[in-house]
């Protein structure tokens, strides 16, 4: 299995709070710490720099076509690879895996500790 990692790599995780006031986490995320908005769809806000891709958080009223909000998301290079092994581990598929509107292919599991992870590639 070990060999295999060479082939797929996660790119970035992102944590993901769930929240109905995005002004709150404006507040204190970019106007105190000075992090950047890197997305806006409305029903979720993703802070961090512009220089180092891994310093991100999110914060959504909505996990996106109408699905509750993951506790983490991560990116990866290869999603099919992840999704066969997911499969060969026999967990199951909370949601995907689909194309969405803004851009990304993806798809949720939960983790051993019960948490709701997206995973996604960028389309």
């Amino acid at each position: 299995m070990v060999q295999d990692l060479q082939f797929m790599n996660v790119k970035r995780i992102v944590t993901n709070i769930s929240t109905h006031n995005l002004d709150a986490a404006k507040q204190f995320y970019q106007d105190i710490l000075g992090l950047n908005l890197l997305m806006d769809h409305g029903w979720i806000q993703t802070y961090g720099s512009d220089e180092l891709q891994s310093i991100q958080i999110s914060f959504a009223m909505t996990g996106g076509s109408g699905t509750q909000v993951p506790d983490l998301s991560i990116e990866v290079d290869d999603i099919a690879e992840v999704l066969k092994r997911i499969k060969e581990a026999g967990i199951p598929i909370e949601y995907g895996p689909l194309d969405e509107p803004w851009g990304v292919r993806r798809f949720f599991v939960r983790d051993p500790f019960n948490k709701l992870i997206n995973i996604l590639s960028h389309i």
